[in-house]
């Protein structure tokens, strides 16, 4: 997402390409899953356009596993935004997608937020049929509720849940999506791991964000004194990482994947030796007593402010 939106000043695609391309090259031979979705960009389709340039050669998709989403929906030229779910709309946004894509089919299409003005079953009967013609391999759901999931896992099996999840935000352990998932055999995919960024440490406050970076309009980092009364996790887990000789971001990342093999975070970032050091979490192995560490600080300060906005809030599971 960031190659093409959100979070401040967008690279070229010269260096965008470079980015993707180092990625793809640091994960052979095994695959590396990339994310996307429609509504990356300052127009609808920029990052999913972006990634057609970087997979042109057909021996590069084979390296790949994409991942893109549907359902929120950006008006051209403007900031008027919508959730669309009405198996008329899935159609237009699969073959929208594709075509960005320049691909026959997507490894895993998610429904990016639940349209909470139709029955859930209407978009998962049409997602259904996708799969059957062979447009998307496997489907999965963004930001729903352990209620909307089981009614769109009961129409046809979801692959993935991607949800919001970090040492910052851990509700899903306490709030049923991860026990929906597990009963259902779906793996959780994390975004955020790292907290926006926050988790790295290399944020001191509100103003080393760019104009542009929405962070400057999440609660969590702009209303009254969250930033501060937050830092204070920050502070905990670099002390916790120093000990561990790695980086606070490394140590999200590890806490997330002791989580179990049923997870998979991913971590975004514009730069490569960001991506090169979010890797390297993967040697770093924590012990019981390091996980509980992480937990009880959990505990002790958990996140203050609302994950998003206004009607963003409103359209995300909790």
């Amino acid at each position: 997402m960031g190659l093409s939106a959100f979070y401040g000043t967008i690279p070229s695609d010269e260096e965008n390409l470079k980015v993707i391309h180092k990625a793809i090259d640091l994960v052979q031979p095994a695959k590396l899953m990339i994310d996307t979705a429609d509504m990356y960009g300052q127009e609808m389709g920029d990052n999913e356009k972006l990634l057609s340039k970087a997979l042109k050669d057909p021996k590069e998709r084979e390296k790949v596993y994409i991942a893109t989403k549907f359902a929120n929906y950006k008006e051209h030229g403007t900031q008027n935004r919508s959730i669309r779910g009405s198996k008329e709309y899935v159609r237009e946004a699969i073959e929208k997608s594709l075509a960005h894509l320049q691909l026959d089919f997507v490894d895993l299409y998610y429904q990016h937020r639940v349209d909470r003005t139709i029955q859930i079953e209407e978009t998962w009967e049409e997602l259904k049929k996708l799969k059957e013609e062979g447009k998307v391999r496997n489907l999965g759901i963004s930001e729903a509720t352990p209620d909307e999931i089981r009614r769109a896992h009961a129409v046809t099996p979801i692959t993935a849940c991607q949800i919001e999840f970090s040492p910052w935000t851990p509700n899903i352990r306490e709030n049923g999506i991860l026990s929906t998932c597990r009963e259902l055999g779906i793996t959780i995919v994390p975004y955020s791991p790292l907290g926006r960024g926050f988790l790295t440490g290399q944020y001191k406050s509100i103003d080393d964000f760019e104009e542009g970076d929405f962070r400057k309009y999440n609660p969590r980092f702009s209303e009254g004194d969250n930033f501060k009364k937050n830092y204070a996790i920050v502070e905990e887990m670099q002390a916790l990482a120093n000990k561990k000789n790695c980086t606070p971001g490394q140590l999200a990342l590890s806490w997330i994947l002791a989580q179990g093999d049923d997870f998979i975070p991913i971590p975004g970032t514009k730069r490569q030796h960001c991506l090169i050091e979010n890797m390297k979490a993967v040697d770093v192995k924590l012990s019981k007593e390091e996980i509980k560490d992480i937990d009880d600080l959990i505990a002790k300060i958990p996140a203050v402010g609302d994950r998003y906005p206004g009607a963003f809030a409103a359209a995300s599971a909790f």
